[in-house]
């Protein structure tokens, strides 16, 4: 029987969901970047789009929205969006019902990411798969990584993640959280400082 203790999966892409009760619930499940799109939000924020579009390029995204209409939609333009790199789609099962938080179900009754149990969101992966190749666990960068590294919570902490984001090709304008996410997919804790070090002096030359 699977339980919520059993090893996340590990997962080179970037998943994308709508929600963040989604995003909770698939946390439990993989070990990835998850990016969520706050349902029709995508069509406005060009940050998350922005993000999308990097992680299509680098890593590949793998595309996980709801099996009603609105999911179908917000798959159809986050495909509309990306020009280059890898887009993989993955479906949860059209099962009806209601998720446990809700008053009533969704307009079609069909339960989302979120209503799916940890074992057929653990299955989806394992049967597409997608599962990395690279089971050693890194040194992970953390949010006090960010603030003792100048990135968050200081005056010029804007200015220095965009200068960071631009020697990374990255979106330049990401803020401190979406920059630890991408960040935790380019290296690891002591490479980032190791390359901050190294920013740090061509800036003094």
């Amino acid at each position: 029987m699977l339980t919520n203790e059993q090893p996340r999966l590990r997962i080179k892409q970037a998943v994308v969901v709508e929600g963040k009760y989604d995003k909770i619930k698939l946390s439990a499940v993989i070990d990835a970047v998850i990016i969520v799109t706050n349902g029709f939000g995508i069509y406005k924020n060009s940050e998350t789009a922005d993000l999308i579009r990097f992680y299509a390029r680098s890593s590949g995204i793998i595309i996980l929205t709801d099996s009603d209409t609105a999911g179908a939609r917000i798959r159809g333009h986050i495909k509309s969006i990306v020009s280059e790199g890898e887009i993989i789609s993955l479906y949860v099962p059209e099962i009806f019902g209601k998720e446990k938080r809700k008053t009533s179900p969704s307009m079609e009754g069909k339960l989302g990411v979120e209503g799916m149990s940890v074992q057929i969101l653990r299955e989806t992966f394992e049967k597409a798969g997608l599962l990395s190749e690279d089971s050693e666990p890194r040194e992970k960068i953390t949010k006090q990584d960010m603030y003792e590294l100048g990135l968050s919570g200081g005056a010029d902490s804007r200015e220095k993640r965009r200068h960071l984001c631009a020697s990374l090709s990255l979106p330049e304008n990401l803020s401190a959280p979406a920059l630890l996410d991408a960040l935790n997919t380019l290296m690891d804790r002591p490479h980032l400082r190791s390359y901050m070090n190294g920013i740090a002096d061509e800036r003094k030359e």
